[in-house]
């Protein structure tokens, strides 16, 4: 089993305490509530993320039909996880996670619950490796169906802009006519002060998080068929009815399909 460091704060249980779960520790609350003292928005775009989220995969099964799902970059689990909110939906959904981090994997036997009529897997591979990626997830998705492929709070840890598109590209390339994208990632040009706590975050030694412009997120569609009202700040991406008036905030995100 992989050793956890407990005396070092560590982002996806940072990321974690934010959604508020319970796969965290003293050192990481400490350092999630220090960048909180500096940006207290990081709360609300870490639940609007997982919001939008949920909305998406909601459309995915209910309008689109989709009962198999690709999430690259899962990190660790918490509430309404995309097989909690697709198996709700429809018990027979499929779906593979795929992380890197050893953390995420030795938390893996939390993530493969499953409904019995459906199937829940994990598969500890980078996004760097797309063709592998999509060779593991042959054995449990049926890569001739329809399939949605999610991509959430991920690609900003891809350095460059062009490998993230092309990483993006290579796993679309495996997916049949009809599959969809769902991506949603931190962005440039909505909050002066989340860009700065970011910069001073990536400049801390961690592991770094690059903010993009709305442009290099729309780009990542490119090619397909984008369901309204396109890439947009994720609150705003169809709120649910007599939810207060959504505010934009420094995430974009949107929901394409694979002509």
């Amino acid at each position: 089993m992989t050793e956890i460091d407990t005396s070092v704060p560590h982002s996806a249980r940072i990321w974690n305490y934010w959604l508020g779960g319970k796969d965290n520790h003293p050192v990481d609350r400490e350092a999630g509530d220090a960048y909180t003292a500096v940006y207290p928005g990081i709360v609300t775009i870490a639940r609007s993320s997982r919001a939008f989220l949920g909305r998406a995969i909601h459309h995915l099964v209910a309008e689109a039909g989709v009962r198999q799902f690709l999430d690259v970059g899962t990190g660790l689990p918490t509430a309404d996880s995309t097989h909690d909110v697709a198996q709700r939906l429809a018990p027979e959904s499929r779906i593979v996670y795929v992380d890197h981090d050893p953390l995420v994997l030795t938390h893996a036997r939390t993530l493969l619950t499953s409904t019995a009529e459906g199937v829940t897997a994990y598969e500890h591979l980078s996004l760097d490796e797309p063709e592998k990626i999509l060779d593991a997830a042959s054995r449990t998705l049926d890569l001739s169906r329809p399939t949605a492929l999610i991509l959430s709070n991920i690609l900003g840890h891809v350095d460059g802009h062009d490998r993230a598109r092309d990483l993006v590209r290579r796993l679309l390339a495996g997916l049949p006519s009809g599959s969809w994208l769902c991506v949603n990632d931190g962005s440039l040009g909505t909050d002066a002060d989340y860009e700065r706590a970011q910069d001073a975050y990536n400049s801390s030694g961690a592991v770094p998080y690059h903010l993009r412009p709305v442009a290099e997120i729309e780009a990542y569609f490119e090619g397909l068929e984008l369901l309204e009202p396109g890439v947009v700040s994720v609150p705003l991406w169809r709120p649910e009815p007599g939810e207060e008036e959504p505010r934009p905030i420094g995430q974009h995100g949107g929901l394409g399909r694979k002509p």
